[in-house]
């Protein structure tokens, strides 16, 4: 059977299931209480010294620590629906895209978020190892964040999905990224129509509840 540990008010392990949902996978869940601090026990820290979620125990026994390696496995393992592309082409486009949403989206928002938060004081960056804030991080953050909802409204005017005409997992990055951003007041808007129409439509598969 295959374990995923589990935080659903995080971004990250939702990617992950939302992944799993699309690909139909049966999997248990085991939940780690981020709010406080589950991560850093000695329990946890025992299946994933990384101390981050998610993480997937698969059939062999073998522990992915990352959304990467989880994607990875999970397309050779269960190849359809193919969410990394099929051709060459696709698979570089989704690629691309998948690289971009997460460097410009999902990493200006934990840039924003980290380096912003008082609650989140000397925790500047996931995994053991404690590190100060960078108060000017933050506000690049948020410019960053900005310029990547315009540019996403750009490719979707002129594309069904973010990586081309066929769902992938960079929509579901994107839309992982797009809902994250939220936590710093920041959401799409009127001038973001492609964008705006795009998450509705996303909004009416049934992984993306999860």
């Amino acid at each position: 059977m295959i374990t995923l540990y589990d935080c659903a008010t995080a971004p990250s392990p939702r990617r992950a299931r939302i992944l799993l949902a699309e690909k139909g996978v049966a999997h248990e869940t085991v939940p780690v209480d981020l709010k406080n601090g589950e991560q850093f026990g000695d329990a946890y820290r025992a299946i994933n010294p990384h101390c981050t979620v998610p993480a997937l125990r698969i059939e062999s026994g073998r522990l992915l620590t990352d959304n990467a390696a989880i994607a990875a496995y999970l397309e050779a393992r269960y190849p359809e629906p193919a969410l990394l592309g099929t051709t060459p082409e696709e698979k570089a486009d989704v690629a691309s895209w998948q690289w971009r949403v997460e460097f410009e989206g999902l990493l200006a928002v934990a840039d924003a978020l980290r380096n912003g938060s008082p609650a989140m004081a000397g925790r500047a960056l996931p995994g053991p190892v404690d590190y100060a804030q960078i108060p000017e991080l933050a506000q690049r953050g948020l410019q960053r964040l900005g310029q990547f909802f315009t540019a996403l409204d750009a490719q979707l005017a002129t594309h069904d999905h973010v990586a081309g005409s066929r769902f992938s997992i960079a929509d579901i990055t994107a839309v992982v990224a797009v809902d994250f951003a939220r936590v710093v007041r920041l959401k799409p808007d009127e001038r973001h129509p492609h964008l705006l129409r795009w998450r509705a439509r996303m909004a009416e598969r049934a992984s993306m509840a999860l």
